[in-house]
């Protein structure tokens, strides 16, 4: 891994006012808003930590900072915890369009804004559906108003998500785009909108998570999100054309549950 990473260490900025990492109210309620720095070059890794920092001071925001000196180091473990990514587009090891191509293959959701000097890359920008782009040198007030567009889009996609270890990596999902999950012994298989995804987990873990966002389970084997199913047919309900068995004793609940969800539509 780089040594520029190893130069400047992960830091992290606290919530303005309370300096701690608890949510307050002065966040609008929005809690931690997690943004990663992938920069090689220490000048501009300490320019836009100050303007960070300036900027949640102002803004009355809670922001945690965490910075990786090459592309090469946020994808090699990508957990999928962040909200924001500014990006360096030009890097010693792995340049930043290869990196966020990486990182759009594991995390539809998170924001990536570029940093560059070079504003013929950026246009590549859209290729990895990329917020925007900063031009170097970064210059503070249009940086601030980058920033609450990013944060801006952030609040209007108030979602959930869940992260799946797959293999050796993870996926993070948004809950919403799960259409069910069906349970084979020790596994689960997700159906989602972004395709099908196994994973090691038991059935009743996942009921437990998953209720408070209307999924219910309609058989041994499988839990549904409601807010897919789109009607019922014989003894199954039917989500994208798929037709999932639901059991006897679970069949009564199982339609209340619907005619509550076609009465809310």
């Amino acid at each position: 891994s780089s040594a520029a990473s190893d130069v400047y260490k992960r830091q992290e900025l606290y919530c303005a006012g309370l300096n701690s990492y608890k949510e307050c109210n002065s966040c609008g309620g929005y809690g931690m808003i997690q943004i990663a720095i992938v920069e090689d070059e220490e000048i501009y890794v300490k320019q836009l930590t100050e303007y960070i920092r300036k900027y949640q001071t102002e803004r009355g925001r809670s922001i945690k900072v965490t910075v990786f000196g090459d592309g090469e180091d946020i994808t090699e473990n990508y957990s999928g915890g962040f909200d924001i990514i500014l990006m360096d587009i030009q890097m010693r090891f792995m340049d930043g369009m290869t990196a966020a191509e990486k990182i759009r293959q594991m995390d539809q959701k998170v924001i990536i804004m570029f940093i560059t000097n070079m504003i013929q890359y950026a246009v590549r920008g859209y290729e990895v559906d990329a917020m925007d782009y900063v031009v170097k040198p970064v210059e503070y007030f249009s940086f601030s108003q980058k920033l609450d567009k990013a944060v801006g889009r952030m609040r209007s996609e108030v979602k959930e998500f869940l992260t799946i270890p797959i293999g050796e990596g993870v996926v993070k999902i948004d809950i919403a785009d799960i259409y069910f999950i069906e349970g084979q012994r020790h596994n689960v298989i997700y159906y989602t909108s972004r395709g099908d995804y196994c994973s090691r987990i038991t059935m009743k873990e996942l009921e437990e998570k998953l209720a408070v966002h209307n999924f219910f389970r309609c058989a041994k084997g499988y839990l549904v999100n409601m807010n897919h199913v789109e009607g019922f047919v014989g003894s199954d309900c039917v989500i994208h054309n798929v037709h999932i068995p639901v059991s006897r004793t679970r069949k009564k609940e199982f339609m209340n549950l619907l005619l509550q969800n076609l009465n809310m539509e």
